[in-house]
């Protein structure tokens, strides 16, 4: 029997406009699965995002990787729900990437609900650059991102295409286990100050400055016949392990597939959800020797090792979870157009940015950081011509079972995740980040330390807009699971 637990709706001053796209049942309904992976990898040379300047790729050491799930709610039989997600090995999904998809599916499939369709990013640093004008990118010889994009986009809408036709009846699962994967990366000293990846090792080291989440949300999806055919793994920790090489690499997701469809066969879909992780990464901060001595005595790379935990939890998980299996789920989707305020430059921080950019400009292939700082000079600039526009995003809000989805297109510190998981009434809440464009949302405490991630140029929302954000999902999550008496 599904557990209904409930909390009062939340009630608060919203800064935000919204438009609900779909109310949703709670109703038991037959479930149809379809899933469906397909290679986003370029056949040429293409530059690799996530870095502060231009990589161009050499080759390929693991593919990168788009793998759809759809799952429709059916109520004597009628369709009363729908819901299609899209895990891409890329570092994020730029509005323009998603709406240019979205057309391509609705060329494919007239009249289709694009608007359920979610993608994101596994902040995979060795996938393809996605926007224009970011890096200085030869013009010969190399892919340049807009072709990439239609690339990209074809490739995704044939695959929701592909799941969408072949779905059937099914059943889904769900359980968690626990990964010792994600590190906090900020650092603080005693004067206060932080520092992404700081020396741990300065006299004047204070502390890590926050939360780690260890926990591997997971669900899993059967057939008629009881064969596992998709399962999603929700991890909160970027996948950067190898973020600074010149090669096409999925980095640890490709391992955890691999692993995963060597036990349970090679056409098993397999979904890399990152969780709230703005301030983690699998890099390690301290003990870094220890560490490397015992995978050397065990034969093991840092891939390896990751993808060893990843997979330990995913087994725990399932163990439970197979016992436990839902045909008859309701399920709902709701979307949301949401604003928030957008985090203010001040004038120190605005002067600090021209620096950097007249001392930039003197200097050769620094394309990447001028085009960063100079994000903060137009605010600063819209700001004194009172202009700036709030922070447009699309809020995803999913109910199957006793299970909540909620994603945001941020880096999204993990004490906002925390806080949504908390208060959430689900039994489990799932929140993933970088279904969109990126940009970190700093937690309370990062925007005071300072530092990468935390700063002007790193954050188009702060720490107000992300209270909002919390609200918000709370608020729309708790809608879907009704009050009893």
């Amino acid at each position: 029997m599904l557990v209904r637990q409930s909390l009062p709706r939340l009630q608060f001053i919203l800064l935000a406009t919204c438009v609900c796209l779909s109310s949703a049942p709670t109703t038991a309904a037959e479930l149809l699965i379809g899933a469906a992976s397909t290679s986003i990898t370029p056949e040429q040379p293409i530059a690799l995002w996530g870095q502060m300047h231009t990589r161009i790729s050499t080759s390929v050491e693991s593919p990168c990787t788009a793998t759809v799930l759809v799952l429709e709610s059916v109520t004597d039989g009628k369709a009363t729900d729908s819901t299609i997600l899209v895990s891409c090995d890329a570092v994020a999904i730029p509005d323009h990437v998603r709406d240019k998809t979205r057309e391509q599916v609705a060329k494919r499939m007239p009249g289709f609900p694009v608007n359920k369709i979610i993608l994101n990013g596994t902040h995979t640093h060795t996938g393809p650059v996605m926007t224009e004008g970011i890096y200085e990118i030869p013009a010969d010889g190399v892919m340049q991102p807009a072709a990439y994009v239609d690339f990209f986009a074809e490739q995704v809408a044939e695959a929701i295409v592909t799941a969408w036709n072949t779905r059937r009846p099914g059943q889904t699962s769900w359980g968690l286990g626990h990964a010792a994967v994600a590190h906090n990366r900020r650092t603080v000293y005693s004067d206060g100050s932080a520092a992404m990846y700081g020396a741990t090792s300065r006299p004047d080291f204070h502390m890590i400055e926050g939360y780690e989440d260890h926990t591997v949300e997971c669900l899993f999806f059967w057939d008629a016949d009881n064969k596992l055919i998709a399962t999603t793994l929700n991890l909160a920790c970027p996948s950067q392990e190898v973020e600074g090489g010149s090669a096409v690499n999925a980095d640890f997701w490709h391992q955890v597939r691999e692993s995963l469809r060597a036990t349970h066969g090679n056409d098993l879909h397999v979904l890399a959800w990152t969780g709230a992780a703005g301030d983690q990464s699998p890099h390690l901060m301290f003990r870094q020797k220890a560490e490397e001595r015992m995978r050397n005595l065990r034969g093991i790379n840092r891939l390896e090792e990751i993808s060893r935990r990843i997979v330990g939890a995913w087994k725990e998980a399932l163990e439970g979870a197979e016992k436990d299996k839902y045909s008859d789920v309701p399920m709902s989707h709701v979307v949301e157009n949401l604003e928030l305020p957008r985090r203010e430059v001040l004038e120190r921080e605005w002067k600090l940015a021209q620096e950097k950019i007249a001392d930039l400009s003197q200097q050769k292939g620094k394309q990447t950081l001028l085009y960063w700082h100079g994000g903060v000079v137009k605010r600063y600039e819209n700001q004194l011509a009172g202009t700036v526009e709030p922070y447009k995003m699309e809020l995803h809000v999913i109910r199957l079972g006793d299970i909540a989805i909620a994603t945001n297109p941020f880096e999204l510190f993990t004490d906002y995740g925390i806080q949504m998981k908390t208060r959430s009434p689900a039994l489990q809440t799932f929140v993933i980040q970088l279904a969109g464009p990126g940009t970190y949302l700093p937690s309370s405490r990062a925007a005071q330390g300072g530092g990468y991630s935390a700063i002007a140029e790193s954050n188009e929302v702060g720490p107000e807009g992300g209270k909002v954000l919390v609200e918000r999902t709370l608020e729309q999550i708790n809608a879907l699971w009704p009050a009893t008496k």
